[in-house]
């Protein structure tokens, strides 16, 4: 019997406004687009451009484009909405659900 894979549970999601604590966009921010959890991977608006050769067609003229490529979530960290630094995630359950907070501040994550 085969078993199930499940993705973890990350702690940046798509909206977020993230810092780049290593790599070549070290310091940077930007806001979260899209995320892969079984890759721990994601995709920031504006960081960690590459160039894409793209092939002529009838349609378009083709060319060399410029896209995001995808950052490692071990190299962002969410920014806190209170300081505007860096820091951590932690969860705690409010009202009966479980949501994330700062751990710098200790503020709610929406």
């Amino acid at each position: 019997m085969a078993t199930k894979r499940f993705a973890p549970k990350l702690s940046i999601k798509k909206g977020d406004k993230v810092i780049v604590i290593a790599g070549s966009n070290k310091g940077n921010t930007g806001e979260v687009k899209q995320v892969f959890p079984k890759e721990n991977r994601a995709i920031v608006d504006g960081l960690n451009m590459m160039k894409k050769h793209i092939k002529a067609t009838q349609e378009n003229a083709g060319g060399i484009n410029e896209i995001e490529a995808p950052i490692h979530i071990s190299n962002l960290m969410l920014v806190d909405p209170k300081s505007g630094k860096p820091t951590r995630v932690g969860r705690k359950v409010v009202d009966g659900k479980s949501v994330r907070y700062s751990k710098k501040s200790g503020e709610i994550i929406k």
